[in-house]
């Protein structure tokens, strides 16, 4: 039986209680990682050392602790877009009706790592981009997958690309990521902030995510950091 994220929220209590049998149990992901090419589109290479992203690919847990552990990624914060400021909190944007996604903000060194090879790590590992508002366990449009491009470079590399995915049918079914306009990001709540690396006997992250940063460092080791970035941000 799939138990979502918020189901595990009223019980953590009993996480590190849980957490070492759930490990002993999972044997792989409800989210299989899929091995992609990387883009054959990318962003001109230019002097800059800082670049921003938005990711949305379900819980927030594991895409900012994917992005955590990548090679280049100065941080990575939990998060919320595609709404209003006033509903960008947790309690609100679970009932499903704000136009939030659970996000994840990306800053990164292009000269270390590009926007598209940020996209193949998106949609190898971190999410899966076939299921249409919902992600493993987790279901409503707040769980969609979803890009918000912050500029036109952006926007043509992930147009290019989930064409590319669909034209050589990497996946059985047709990619559902949405492209959409950014309209801001707010941070997330800090209990949110990096709960991977400071819960990982969770049990929904052990079963859910830890098999997420597992396919990171065996498909992407030129790009995986056994050290994690933290987010260091002003929340709530």
């Amino acid at each position: 039986m799939k138990v979502s994220r918020a189901s595990w929220i009223r019980v953590a209590g009993l996480a590190a209680v849980l957490g070492a049998c759930v490990l002993a149990c999972s044997a792989q992901s409800a989210e299989p990682a899929v091995r992609i090419r990387a883009p054959a589109q990318d962003e001109q290479v230019s002097a800059a050392h800082s670049e921003t992203a938005v990711f949305a690919g379900g819980c927030f847990w594991g895409v900012q602790g994917v992005f955590e552990h990548v090679r280049g990624v100065q941080q990575a914060v939990a998060g919320y877009s595609g709404g209003a400021a006033d509903t960008a909190n947790y309690e609100t944007v679970s009932g499903g009706d704000t136009g939030h996604a659970e996000s994840v903000r990306v800053t990164f060194d292009p000269a270390q790592v590009s926007y598209g090879r940020l996209l193949q790590i998106y949609f190898s590992v971190a999410h899966n981009p076939t299921e249409l508002d919902r992600q493993g366990p987790d279901e409503g449009t707040q769980y969609r997958s979803a890009l918000f491009p912050l500029d036109a470079a952006q926007r043509a590399v992930a147009q290019a690309y989930i064409a590319e995915l669909d034209r050589v049918h990497v996946y059985p079914v047709a990619i559902v990521t949405r492209i959409e306009t950014f309209r801001g990001f707010y941070p997330a709540e800090s209990y949110h902030q990096n709960f991977l690396v400071r819960h990982p006997y969770n049990p929904y992250i052990v079963y859910n995510d830890l098999p997420k940063i597992a396919a990171l460092k065996s498909l992407f080791p030129g790009l995986y950091r056994d050290d994690p970035v933290l987010a260091r941000v002003a929340t709530r």
